[in-house]
């Protein structure tokens, strides 16, 4: 049997296979961050294609947590009543539906990929003063963000909390911390983003405090049976920023914080990055943190063919394979690649016909 369609237990989540939608933003939202129709099908469509883990699109804690206005969040009791319909039909399509809380931070308020606006969108026209580790922009497009004090820090992992137990009421049934591509966590533990002299700053400890403690305090909230997935981006791709050394004691801290499985991106951090972009080029980081910390990881980043997924799997580089761009182009990848693999597809009654 194929070891990308095995069976993989999480606490008290049983994923089907080890194929996962990654979360990918729409930019579809409607009035203060609530998810429509458009969510409901495009995540919805995924579980009927057979992944197991469906994972949405960063959904902010707070309002300015958004990266753009038509970003979806988590932050009222409105967000659980329209969240609920979309994590049901995941579910009843036989997948596990789990939320990527988020924090834009510096990155927030601005406009969306396809505007024809670029960098930070004004007040009037829905845009806010984003926070961030200390004062700087992202880039000089971008608005300049209020600096966090104890006080500001110590609310933002009161509003993952409090998003943590709102994705419950809602629904989903695991949640991912995301602590990546330059958003307020990643910007925390990055040397780049951050210089700060207090406890959240300094070294890799200061640095990496903030994401600790919204972990702990989210595995406090969720309870024992609820999977915790924290996205990392493991190296910053950038002479004197975050290294892959870091993220694998990162990787330990995170698991005795509460966390179940490392979710191995890269970048983000700053615009001059140099990505070495390719078939699975993150997928070695995946393995690295997960060989040297022994924690289990997720591998992400253009991973298209079947046998390809099979073999990160098979060879021990990581424990699940995130899909992002694939699943755009083929909802039905995993019944195409369990094909592939030998493997009998998981085909819901409705499409049985088509055999």
């Amino acid at each position: 049997m194929s070891v990308l369609f095995s069976p993989l237990k999480m606490r008290g989540v049983t994923l089907p296979n080890r194929v996962v939608m990654s979360p990918m933003c729409q930019y579809s939202a409607g009035p203060d961050g609530l998810p429509t129709d458009w969510h409901r099908v495009h995540l919805g469509s995924r579980a009927v294609g057979g992944v197991a883990l469906v994972i949405s699109e960063a959904t902010a804690v707070v309002p300015e947590g958004r990266i753009s206005p038509r970003d979806t969040g988590l932050w009222s009791d409105a967000h659980v009543d329209a969240w609920r319909p979309i994590t049901a039909f995941v579910a009843a399509a036989g997948a596990v539906p789990a939320v990527q809380l988020a924090h834009a931070g510096r990155k927030g308020s601005t406009y969306w990929p396809w505007s024809t606006v670029k960098g930070g969108v004004p007040d009037d026209e829905g845009g806010w003063t984003p926070v961030g580790p200390e004062a700087d922009p992202f880039l000089p497009s971008y608005r300049v963000p209020e600096a966090l004090d104890q006080t500001g820090i110590a609310r933002v992992v009161d509003a993952f909390v409090e998003g943590a137990a709102r994705a419950l009421a809602a629904g989903f049934q695991a949640v991912e911390i995301h602590a990546a591509h330059g958003y307020l966590l990643h910007e925390f533990l990055s040397p780049l983003t951050n210089h700060r002299t207090d406890g959240y700053g300094g070294d890799l400890a200061g640095r990496s405090r903030l994401a600790l403690e919204t972990t702990r305090a989210v595995r406090a909230t969720v309870g024992d049976d609820v999977p915790v997935l924290v996205r990392i981006s493991a190296t910053d791709w950038v002479d004197g920023g975050w290294t892959v050394a870091d993220s694998v004691l990162l990787a330990g801290a995170l698991t005795d914080a509460g966390a179940d499985l490392v979710d191995c991106s890269s970048g983000g951090a700053v615009p001059d990055a140099t990505i070495p972009l390719g078939p699975g080029y993150q997928v070695p980081l995946a393995a690295r943190v997960r060989r040297e910390s022994g924690v289990p990881t997720g591998a992400v980043g253009l991973i298209t063919e079947p046998e390809h997924a099979e073999a990160i799997v098979a060879n021990g580089d990581a424990d699940l394979v995130l899909l992002g761009r694939e699943l755009l182009r083929n909802p039905y990848w995993p019944r195409k690649a369990a094909t592939r693999l030998n493997t009998a597809p998981n085909v819901p009654s409705q499409y049985l016909r088509a055999g």
